[in-house]
């Protein structure tokens, strides 16, 4: 099994639309006209999810005649929500074909359809012209990817001089390997984490001016609390995604995220950098 298999074999279960359709409908929600409201527990796979795409959003200078790419774009969550946000264009890239087909399908449903576009493609060789976007941002993706530098090279390839790239990713810590399966990875073949230090080396490398670069640990373990007390108290929990993508595996793999992050053998960061020309 090649690596972009085990990657794709990890995410695509099959019947995911059927999922999150049961899904909708428990929850009271029209899934033949869902609101984003309604999808956003499920549709922003990132940790925190629309939480952490809010916050990134705010420190994002777009206009609506720009056009941004979403790499790593799941069933276009993140995509719908800027879109929403800014009334810019965006093209969303991912390796698992399911994903790309379910939110095609979504997008049309919430009234979207023109102004998104998603590929299945891989992230080290898009099938995107030079100097093509005016923004990029890649959430909790290059932890599956081993070459990083050629993910920041094809990166930087595809934006226009000036551009900027936000990635909101899960770096290695200190001490001890993690425990598998995590929601990327349902072992170590799958997982390829590097240091904060290392992910803003690779940058720089790779032709980005790094603007911001901060560590989000106390965010992610203040969100886990405040949605454990949701869960004590009868409730669901604000971020389902996980749940909705590996069902009974779930479980393990936020459990195994929660303990790297308060052991610091996980560390999630989020960084602004800068095409450079």
């Amino acid at each position: 099994m090649s690596g972009d298999d085990k990657v794709t074999g990890h995410y695509g279960r099959g019947k995911l639309l059927e999922r999150l359709e049961a899904a909708l409908a428990e929850d009271g929600a029209d899934s033949a006209r869902p609101s984003l409201e309604a999808l956003a527990p499920y549709d922003h796979f990132h940790g925190r999810g629309l939480e952490a795409t809010s916050e990134i959003a705010d420190t994002l200078e777009v206009a609506p005649h720009h056009h941004l790419l979403d790499i790593g774009s799941g069933i276009g969550g993140p995509a719908r929500w800027m879109h929403h946000r800014f009334g810019c264009r965006v093209t969303g890239i991912d390796l698992t074909a399911e994903f790309c087909d379910v939110a095609r399908h979504l997008s049309g449903r919430v009234g979207m359809g023109d102004a998104l576009r998603f590929e299945h493609g891989d992230a080290l060789a898009m099938p995107f012209a030079e100097a093509s976007f005016d923004g990029a941002y890649s959430m909790n993706v290059s932890m599956n990817i081993a070459d990083k530098g050629a993910f920041y090279r094809e990166i930087r390839r595809v934006l226009k001089a000036g551009a900027w790239l936000v990635l909101s990713e899960i770096a290695r810590g200190s001490g001890p390997e993690i425990d598998y399966p995590v929601p990327w990875a349902a072992s170590a073949e799958a997982s390829f984490l590097s240091t904060p230090e290392e992910t803003r080396r690779g940058l720089e490398s790779a032709g980005f001016e790094v603007l911001r670069f901060r560590t989000t640990e106390k965010e992610a373990l203040e969100f886990g609390a405040r949605s454990r007390e949701i869960v004590a108290r009868g409730g669901k929990p604000p971020h389902r995604a996980v749940i909705l993508i590996h069902a009974e595996g779930a479980r393990a793999a936020m459990a195994n995220t929660s303990r790297g992050v308060s052991e610091g053998r996980i560390v999630p960061i989020e960084i602004l950098s800068r095409r450079r020309p």
